[in-house]
């Protein structure tokens, strides 16, 4: 294992964190908040033990499968570390684990809070919350690659490890380049809404919470009753752009490149059907609980875009419609977004692997001597991708199962815990009962809080790259 190079790598995250503090400091600044000086502390911190790490640079540059690993998963151990400190020094929670809650949610998208009331809390620390989904959205480390050449065409192997989805291509030869591309899309497409939310009527401050919050399909609040106070037009282009950032970025940069037929595959149309199906069932359901049924399409659709795209916003409280409308909300809490989205979940296209594999073994058992091949988009899909396709589904459940029975010892009811885990690891924010939107993840012990960050942080790097800094092989020479 290159230690140097982790470590390198390591140091130029921070001092790129240190760059991030200073979005909310010039929001700290601009509204005269003594908070300035709790983010600046944080920032020569951070600054101070980056360049510290990073000061030598080292011989070897190589990184490997492992390497990448290891890298992405103690970077975002990092990062929410160092990004809960000015938490602590606005003295907004007087518990680092608290803080490191908000944070690990802020980073991974989740969006889960233990902030019983956000307009109480300073602007800057709002911008914080708000900003670190948007970092944590296409990755921080997929952003440092953009302009730091950490190993040549290795790179990749990082941008496997942090990208969502069961697997990862390169949009052109180089991983440089590919990253870019992605964060030029992921920024035209913030910018483009940050607008629309201005034209809507919406002040800077907010526009911008709302983009980043949206972007990030993280849906921290900045208001108590999440968006419920938002206007027509402004919960309608929230919806839109939910669903919009649920999609593959790839089929985006497909678009620009006029490869219409291409960009819209089988993941994008799968997906469009699940949501038109889940907003028609909920709807009729709904439909008596509102004046008019379009009141009703106009909530039941922000909701579902807002949990199939695991963003977290509400203009309802979900947790008391019908039984059969929580259902479909808690399946699409589980089946997510699309792979390569900033979206959390399962990812559709595993959904789609998981079944047409189901479907490839009845035939088998029907005519054992039949070779059928898994396919999507008439393109041959590896047996490697099928194998870790499954070994990711068994991994979600042990570490959900093992997650469920830790959080379980507190002793609340069923539902709670059960989307309490639901709402972490598949990074969505609010679950049900005592979690649910009108709720938060203050009532759950210190022990608790950590099973759940570890969640946040597993669901948001697909699991492995944090199992991996468990396992004893990846320390061993070779």
């Amino acid at each position: 294992m290159n230690f140097s190079m982790i470590r390198y790598t390591l140091g130029w995250l921070l001092i790129f964190e240190s760059v991030f503090f200073c979005v909310p400091l010039i929001v700290a600044a601009a509204f005269w908040e003594s908070a300035f000086f709790s983010f600046l502390i944080a920032a020569l911190i951070a600054l101070g033990a980056g360049l510290l790490l990073s000061f030598k640079r080292p011989r070897h540059t190589d990184l490997y499968a492992k390497d990448g690993f290891v890298i992405v998963s103690l970077s975002w151990i990092i990062l929410s570390l160092f990004g809960a400190l000015p938490f602590m020094f606005t003295g907004v929670t007087t518990s680092f684990i608290d803080a490191l809650f908000e944070t690990a949610s802020g980073f991974s998208t989740t969006g889960a809070s233990i902030f019983s009331t956000v307009e109480d809390l300073p602007r800057s620390i709002l911008m914080w919350r708000s900003f670190t989904h948007w970092i944590g959205g296409m990755g921080v480390l997929v952003f440092i690659m953009a302009f730091l050449p950490l190993s040549g065409g290795q790179n990749m192997h990082i941008m496997r490890a942090e990208s969502p989805g069961p697997e990862v291509s390169k949009l052109v030869p180089r991983v440089k380049k590919t990253a870019t591309i992605l964060y030029i899309i992921y920024f035209a497409m913030t910018l483009v809404m940050f607008v629309f939310l201005l034209i809507s009527g919406m002040d800077v401050f907010d526009a911008l919470n709302t983009a980043f919050a949206t972007a990030g399909t993280g849906g921290f609040g900045f208001k108590n009753d999440s968006f419920a106070s938002a206007s027509i037009t402004q919960q309608i282009i929230v919806t839109v752009f939910m669903l919009l950032f649920s999609i593959n970025f790839n089929s985006y940069y497909l678009m620009l490149k006029l490869k219409f037929k291409d960009a819209i595959n089988s993941e994008v149309k799968a997906f469009i059907l699940i949501v038109l199906f889940a907003i028609t069932v909920i709807t009729i359901n709904v439909s008596s609980m509102f004046d008019s049924i379009w009141d009703a399409l106009r909530h039941v659709s922000f909701t579902v875009a807002s949990l199939i795209s695991t963003t977290g916003f509400s203009t309802e409280n979900f947790d008391l419609w019908p039984e059969l409308s929580k259902t479909v909300l808690v399946i699409i809490m589980f089946i997510g977004a699309c792979a390569g989205s900033t979206g959390g979940g399962i990812k559709v296209s595993r959904i789609i692997i998981l079944f047409k594999g189901m479907g490839r073994e009845l035939s088998t058992l029907v005519h054992p001597r039949q070779v059928k091949k898994i396919t999507i988009d008439n393109r041959p899909v590896d047996h490697e991708v099928t194998r870790s396709v499954n070994a990711y589904i068994v991994t979600f459940i042990l570490i959900f199962v093992v997650s469920l029975l830790a959080i379980s010892f507190e002793d609340r009811d069923m539902i709670t815990n059960f989307t309490a885990v639901t709402a972490t690891i598949n990074n969505i924010g609010p679950g049900l009962g005592g979690v649910g939107p009108a709720s938060n993840f203050a009532a759950f012990s210190p022990i608790s809080k950590l099973v759940l960050i570890f969640d946040m942080l597993a669901g948001r790097l697909e699991l492995f790259p944090m199992l991996i800094l468990f396992s004893p092989s990846t320390y061993k020479k070779g």
